[in-house]
């Protein structure tokens, strides 16, 4: 990967993005995809990049992935200038306790800490108990509710205080892969296709959408705003090759192996064939998957949006998924890229897409 991808890359997992707090994270892409596309941002936080093809009638294309990760808000602080705090997005407890977090107050980062009771104080019971959120509670050093408040007030998002790290290999970890890894690649999509030496035969809206993590809202605002004849949206799956994983769920997928093409009522068949034949023919590595039923993904909405939208999946394998160490294989991320941007010179007519 290129060095200006890669400190993107980290600029835009490192910005907090909780769902509806999505902002720094799109001032980030809003900035990198400025030089080469014509950028527009909506009311709820949605950014568009858009790039002019050539040609009469030519497809509007949508390719989306959204920026908001998974976090907490503040929702309490007590006599004592605890913090209590509920979950934005899907958070597992049993991952909280004992982490380090970021408060994102009007008045800058408040770094904080999960704090649990010591294993030497718990009960038997206890110890084979998972605390419930609303129980936990985080510790910012305050001695009490007066000077808590003058720090952090209810409402403030909360992320994990960890950013982006290199492993072996091509491997990297870090928060919010989920589903930051899609807008990177809908950024690095918009960078090539720019620098394309002719134009391509259809109208390209790349877009960074907001609060998929509380229910595809973004996704389903933005879909309408384009209204696209195409649709391709890039998110992350789960990767089955890890010990705990069973196969039998989400098939057999590694990362470092290609990106994914699902199957299934929410895809169109004849864009996922174009997807399946181009990366055949590009020589790109591709994993295939059955979602045999509505994703829970910005694809979901783009698909039913006004009178329909052809519509496909293009996702990157995840170890870990909705934890501060997820972890991916940067050659995934730039064979997405590829493909998709190889798959758009293949576009010309919308009516191809009509299922026969």
């Amino acid at each position: 990967m290129r060095d200006a991808s890669f400190e993107f890359l980290q600029k835009l997992l490192e910005a907090p993005s909780p769902s509806g707090y999505e902002q720094p994270a799109q001032r980030i892409f809003r900035a990198y995809i400025a030089p080469f596309a014509q950028v527009s941002t909506d009311v709820m936080g949605n950014v568009f990049g858009a790039i002019e093809g050539i040609g009469v009638e030519r497809p509007r294309v949508m390719l989306v992935g959204h920026s908001d990760e998974i976090g907490f808000q503040v929702k309490y602080l007590d006599d004592n200038g605890f913090l209590y705090f509920a979950a934005i997005g899907g958070v597992d407890p049993h991952i909280t306790p004992g982490q380090r977090v970021n408060i994102h107050g009007c008045k800058g980062v408040v770094p904080g800490v999960i704090g649990k009771k010591p294993i030497h104080l718990m009960e038997t019971k206890e110890r084979e108990t998972v605390v419930k959120l609303d129980a936990q509670y985080i510790d910012i050093g305050a001695a009490n509710r007066k000077e808590a408040e003058t720090l952090v007030r209810v409402g403030d998002p909360v992320t994990f205080a960890v950013g982006l790290e290199k492993l072996h290999g091509d491997r990297v970890t870090s928060r919010g892969f989920d589903d930051k890894a899609g807008s990177f690649v809908v950024a690095e999509v918009l960078r090539q296709v720019a620098a394309l030496s002719a134009k391509l035969p259809v109208d390209l809206f790349g877009v960074s959408s907001v609060q998929e993590e509380v229910g595809l809202r973004g996704g389903t605002t933005s879909s309408y705003t384009v209204n696209p004849d195409i649709g391709i949206c890039v998110e992350v799956d789960f990767s089955t090759d890890q010990p705990d994983v069973d196969k039998k769920h989400n098939g057999e997928v590694g990362i470092g192996k290609g990106p994914i093409l699902p199957r299934g009522a929410n895809i169109n068949p004849v864009l996922f064939e174009l997807l399946a034949d181009t990366a055949a023919r590009e020589n790109i590595p591709v994993q295939f998957t059955g979602i045999p039923r509505a994703t829970g993904t910005d694809a979901n909405v783009m698909q039913i949006s006004r009178g329909g939208v052809a519509t496909a999946l293009v996702k990157i394998p995840l170890r870990y998924m909705h934890t501060p160490v997820e972890v991916l294989s940067l050659a995934d991320l730039e064979n997405a890229v590829r493909l998709i941007v190889a798959t758009l010179a293949r576009i010309t007519d919308k009516q191809t897409f009509i299922p026969s």
